[in-house]
């Protein structure tokens, strides 16, 4: 890991929050911010409305990274994110700039800003759907009474009543023995994370006029356009909105079902976010309901200094 890091400032918070128009008015503040997108769907070319990505012209004014990566039929995984990511910020150190790194992907969020160690030896993808087989037909019992035989290290540090965690934890004893995962080795420079809280009602009129909004503009249209591009809807079609859109291209749904699929989705999504973002040590929340420029904008200019300065959870 090259060692000039900028000052990093996170924006973290479930979608619908005003990350996004946030990190904008802070770099419309601040003059010397480059963006980093941390957006597990904006990572793919061509899904514009659906993803509600960055438009051309605020990146033709603020530079951003993190976007338009990779085609949507190509895989791409947090370690992928981390490189593209400790690979741009020496950059902008460079250019004597800060960096913020803003979305809702909470693990891309901790890749880069804990520094998390990806072991890639240890992830195979087929010898995973092995196991979720397994757990569907064996159940959680006899993953765990297998991991406690073969991995009894693993075990002692898993959640054995987590079924996603057993299955991970024996695939990584399958692949590179009864050993622990490096520690996170932390974002080296300064760094302060933000966070933008808010409410159920209000996250759902936001996120129920977002969905309206990208039908509005022409979602099913790009969604017909990929899938020509791409065949069969590839993993990155489950950003909420495109099996819908489809759905209403094909005839299987009408507008106000495919609007309704869209919106339960997104809203069930954000309530993952918030259980993980609860989860992330040293957040400071910030109420997205009120005005939160002004005190993300004191925070930002004391860490451009070098002073990752804390903020109460409110």
């Amino acid at each position: 890991m090259p060692e000039a890091f900028p000052p990093l400032l996170v924006i973290a918070g479930a979608t619908a929050s005003g990350k996004t128009q946030l990190s904008l008015a802070l770099a419309d503040a601040l003059g010397d911010v480059e963006i980093i997108s941390a957006d597990s769907r904006q990572v793919f070319r061509g899904m514009d409305i659906g993803t509600a990505k960055v438009p051309a012209a605020d990146r033709a004014r603020v530079p951003h990274f993190g976007l338009d990566l990779v085609d949507p039929d190509a895989g791409f995984t947090a370690a992928d994110f981390q490189r593209h990511a400790y690979a741009v910020l020496p950059g902008i150190a460079a250019r004597g700039r800060m960096g913020i790194l803003v979305g809702g992907t909470g693990l891309y969020l901790r890749a880069v800003a804990r520094g998390v160690p990806f072991d890639e030896a240890s992830v195979d993808a087929r010898l995973r759907a092995a196991l979720e087989a397994r757990l569907a037909t064996e159940g959680l019992a006899t993953l765990v009474d297998e991991l406690r035989r073969v991995a009894p290290t693993i075990a002692g540090h898993t959640d054995l009543a987590n079924p996603r965690r057993v299955v991970r934890a024996l695939e990584r004893a399958r692949l590179v023995g009864d050993t622990l995962p490096e520690p996170p080795r932390g974002y080296p420079g300064p760094m302060t994370w933000l966070g933008l809280h808010l409410g159920a009602e209000v996250g759902r009129e936001r996120i129920a006029a977002r969905a309206a909004g990208q039908f509005a503009a022409g979602l099913v249209e790009e969604a017909v356009g990929l899938r020509a591009r791409f065949g069969t809807p590839p993993r990155a079609f489950s950003a909420f909105g495109y099996f819908e859109a489809l759905d209403l291209a094909d005839g299987r749904l009408d507008r106000e079902a495919a609007l309704a699929s869209t919106v339960g989705r997104t809203l069930a999504y954000a309530r993952r976010q918030r259980t993980w973002f609860r989860g992330e040590r040293g957040i400071g929340w910030l109420p997205a309901g009120e005005d939160p420029l002004p005190t993300a904008l004191s925070v930002a200019r004391r860490l451009r200094e070098g002073v990752a300065y804390p903020v109460a959870r409110p």
